[in-house]
């Protein structure tokens, strides 16, 4: 028997965590920022989370975790390479990201991703009740809310794209154009994290099937679809509790006498992606080195590349271009037991993310096309009243928000030393005001806030 949901999220993964015991398989909760916001909303409405589990072959039956109800999707090793490694990832994920990386496009990928969004939109239409809210969230599932709704027209249907979307011109380039955009028109909401996405969006709609629009609302066969700008953000509280944490503050103190005690420490954490501009960032810095701008032991940089879809070409090329910079600079302006740059290729726990950002006195975000980026964020939120400067990008969603940075253009290595260069010598007062003024705004602009203006706009009731 179906258990139905009068709120149903809809996104690639399931928020849990396969862990395999002496009692078998069980299940644990992934940490993340959407899980967070949208547990309250779930745990009202007795919610269902549609997602794949990350296995592949059959999907385990529907089970409880937490007060939410989980509704694994199957999919196939070959689903797994052609949707998600293929079409998403090798396909739309770079185009979207102003195709810093050449976008690859194959036929029997674009199948998959028809066919995986297929399933997806069955699934939410099986576990939605009579007029349910179903929020699907993005790049991975966006022929989902018109495939949906041709099943469900009773249901209220929301859209939100975690990454930026591209302009008209680049837009134009995939070869599954219509059918994306008339995917993502059967949401009643779309939300994106910029204003100029939405705003990408409209006209795109006109200019590719000819709808009208009026302000930010597309008519789409007699109904109106809305679009619009909600900035992710981060749980604050969480990440200021933990960041005061004793043990974490223990932990931050350990890591620089580890480092050696410098008088800077930059760091950097990022995924593994060719859009997160690691490679430019360590140029920059080997530079500053070289000319005497900054010395080693004095500056040290930690740069923290989580592993990523390592099966995926580009990725595989990246770490090797990533790994022999950092060879190269520690070769050139490294010592005996004091490397300029200390490389981790690995994941962290929270806790030891949140002692490196306690760390650091300046952290680089320098991202060359980013939807928002959440790091930005956490390191402002870590901080406490210990100052510390955050170098970003213009080209981070986040850099619209977080003015009091010191910003730069990730493509000017000259723009980019300069702005490190004034973030390291930034007066101490100086540096407190900027991040003062920086964690006001991402108190008032948290997470929950994010998922209650989405959900408001969208219509569905406040949680409670």
């Amino acid at each position: 028997m179906t258990v139905r949901s009068s709120f149903v999220v809809v996104a690639n993964r399931l928020p849990v965590d396969e862990i395999t015991t002496s009692e078998g398989r069980q299940w644990r909760p992934s940490p993340g920022g959407l899980v967070t916001a949208l547990h309250p909303v779930l745990a009202q409405y007795r919610g269902t989370w549609v997602g794949w589990s990350g296995g592949v072959g059959e999907a385990p039956e529907p089970f409880d975790l937490e007060g939410i109800r989980l509704h694994p999707v199957p999919l196939s090793a070959d689903e797994l390479e052609r949707y998600y490694e293929g079409q998403s990832n090798a396909t739309i994920w770079p185009l979207y990201h102003d195709a810093v990386e050449t976008p690859v496009f194959k036929r029997r990928w674009r199948e998959a991703y028809r066919t995986v969004n297929a399933r997806f939109a069955e699934a939410a239409a099986e576990v939605a009740a009579e007029g349910a809210t179903v929020w699907v969230q993005d790049y991975q599932l966006q022929l989902v809310p018109a495939m949906l709704r041709e099943l469900r027209p009773d249901l209220r249907i929301g859209f939100f794209l975690h990454i930026p979307f591209p302009p008209i011109e680049l837009f134009m380039q995939m070869p599954l154009r219509a059918e994306v955009l008339r995917g993502l028109l059967g949401a009643d909401l779309v939300g994106f994290q910029q204003r100029l996405a939405a705003q990408n969006f409209v006209r795109l709609a006109r200019h590719l099937l000819g709808l009208r629009y009026e302000g930010q609302t597309i008519i789409v066969d007699g109904r109106r679809v809305k679009a619009g700008a909600f900035p992710i953000s981060i749980d604050v509280a969480e990440m200021e509790r933990m960041a005061a944490d004793p043990q974490v503050q223990a932990r931050a103190k350990q890591i620089r006498a580890e480092l050696g005690d410098p008088k800077t420490v930059v760091l950097g954490v990022d995924r593994l992606d060719y859009t997160k501009g690691i490679e430019r960032r360590l140029k920059a810095f080997r530079e500053l080195l070289a000319d005497g701008k900054l010395s080693v032991p004095d500056a040290v940089m930690v740069q923290v590349a989580t592993p990523s879809r390592e099966r995926v070409e580009h990725y595989q090329a990246l770490r090797v271009k990533v790994e022999r910079e950092v060879g190269r600079i520690n070769g050139e302006f490294g010592r005996v037991g004091v490397p300029a740059v200390h490389y981790l290729h690995q994941s962290y726990s929270r806790s030891e993310l949140a002692a490196l950002y306690c760390a650091a006195d300046v952290m680089m975000v320098t991202p060359l096309r980013d939807g928002m980026n959440l790091v930005a964020k956490e390191y402002v939120a870590s901080r406490a009243d210990t100052g510390g400067a955050l170098v970003l990008s213009e080209f981070a969603g986040a850099a619209t928000e977080l003015r009091q940075a010191f910003l730069c253009n990730p493509h000017d290595p000259d723009g980019v030393k300069d702005a490190l260069l004034r973030a390291v010598h930034v007066d101490k007062v100086e540096a407190r005001r900027r991040m003062r003024i920086m964690q006001r705004h991402l108190r008032a602009h948290d997470v929950g806030q994010w998922a209650r203006s989405f959900l408001n706009e969208l219509g569905v009731p406040e949680a409670t």
